[in-house]
């Protein structure tokens, strides 16, 4: 019943490949089905002047979509001259997430930057953000334990997202563009490797939903966060 063919449960087909760019310290190449999202962690030693002198670090994000990653040609934001709501929230989104894994006293007086630059959309691009962001992430700290710039591991755990809804009646994981378009309840889902829910968003779109559906909802995002998170542990071993 699935415009895909896929099961209810059934995840897209899922790749992450790291070390993607030459000068980053952390980058990866995340594709879930069709939105691939090329993800970047750069080490700057300072902070913003918010918490400078804290010795507090600081984990933030940008996301940007290209011209090309949809099905028509969108006009750059910088020529526009300023980003759109959807994208200030989404990078929100993002840097928020992230943080909910850092240790920010073991991360040190310093800040990472994740750029999440979608390629391709298909449907969950904050998702693949998120969950291709928290690699980059990882692969930056590597380099500042192998250093010794930190004592301990600031990563609590890793964090990953994962979109569900009600397509055609049906609780669905995983809503790729045309379920999305069409779907009667629509969320994003994002929880830490350890279990810990960091933020659900959940809205209907021309439809409600029960209790039970909630459940149901939350039972698919658990499952498709464990197979991403598993994904995530393979790719930065």
């Amino acid at each position: 019943m699935r415009p895909s063919g896929r099961d209810l449960s059934e995840m897209r087909e899922v790749s992450i490949e790291t070390g993607v760019t030459k000068h980053a310290e952390g980058s990866c190449l995340i594709r879930m089905g069709d939105t691939h999202v090329l993800c970047t962690a750069s080490l700057e030693e300072r902070v913003p002047p918010f918490i400078k002198g804290s010795g507090l670090g600081w984990v933030t994000a940008e996301y940007g979509m290209l011209p090309r990653s949809t099905s028509s040609r969108m006009r750059r934001e910088a020529a526009a001259g300023k980003q759109g709501g959807r994208t200030v929230e989404i990078q929100r989104l993002i840097g928020r997430a992230l943080r909910a894994g850092v240790d920010r006293v073991a991360l040190g007086e310093r800040q990472i930057t994740i750029d999440c630059d979608v390629i391709q959309a298909d449907g969950g691009t904050r998702c693949a953000a998120i969950t291709g962001g928290w690699v980059a992430l990882r692969l930056a700290v590597n380099k500042l334990m192998k250093t010794g710039a930190v004592v301990s591991d600031p990563l609590i755990s890793e964090v990953a997202a994962v979109s569900c809804g009600v397509y055609a009646g049906q609780s669905v994981l995983d809503l790729d563009y045309p379920e999305d378009s069409d779907a009667g309840v629509d969320g994003n889902f994002i929880l830490r490797g350890d279990g810990r829910l960091i933020e659900i968003q959940m809205s209907a779109e021309g439809s409600t939903f029960s209790r039970q559906q909630m459940g149901e909802l939350m039972d698919l995002a658990e499952k498709g966060v464990g197979e991403l998170v598993a994904l995530q542990r393979s790719a930065v071993a």
